[in-house]
Order: C-alpha cells, then structure tokens, then sequence
C-alpha cells in the first residue's frame, strides 16, 4: 500500500508540473490571446493605473507559473510554491465568480488543481 501511494504522490506531481509549465510557458508564447481571452477588461485598466501594463500583467503570470512548476519538479520549497499556487488559483478563481458570476469549466478545473496543490 505505501508503494502505491508513493506512485500517486508522484503521478500527482507529474500532472501538476505539466499544467503549471505547459500554461506559464504558453503565456510567453502567446501573450496576447492570455490578454485578450482570460483578462478582464476591468483588471487591465485597474493595472493601467498601478504602472502595469496587461502584457507585464500576463508575463508575471507565466514567471510565477513556471516557478511552481520548476519547484515541484525539483522539490525544492515545494510545499511554499505548493500554497502559494493554491493561494492563487483561490484568487483567480475569486476573480471568475465576481467578473462572470456564474461557474464555467475553467473554475472547476482550477478547484481540481487546488485539490491536487493541498494534496501536496
């Protein structure tokens, strides 16, 4: 049984560092459609005026994504970027409920993210 488990703790991380660094990465890929598609026109004014342009916004984003990944990749503060990537898709997904106030796909692929992170 403690074999199993070892090999879901490490399915599990495997999944997790997929995600982080396929999505941190597309967003220096494809910064726009990041921009365009999944930031709220209100968000980027909002940053406009803090000095923040959307793209810097979407390149943030991409930066801390592909630390979570290289983290739980390598082990190294695991258990720090493990909550601080749930603290941040709480946020975003905080973010969906108050812009669109419905739930979509997205919110619930991000709860099933936020399970495996805490599993962490």
């Amino acid at each position: 049984m403690l074999q199993s488990l070892k090999y879901a703790h490490l399915v599990l991380r495997l999944g997790l560092i997929f995600v982080f660094l396929w999505f941190g990465i597309d967003k220096f890929v494809h910064p726009s459609y990041w921009l365009n598609a999944w930031v709220p026109p209100g968000l980027v004014s909002f940053l406009i005026s803090l000095g923040l342009s959307g793209a810097e916004f979407v390149y943030l984003n991409g930066i801390f994504e592909v630390l979570v990944g290289v983290s739980l990749a390598s082990g190294m503060f695991m258990r720090f970027f493990a909550a601080a990537g749930l603290l941040f898709l709480l946020v975003v997904s905080a973010v969906i409920i108050l812009v669109t106030h419905a739930y979509s796909e997205i919110l619930i692929r991000d709860v099933g993210l936020m399970g495996g992170l805490a599993a962490l």
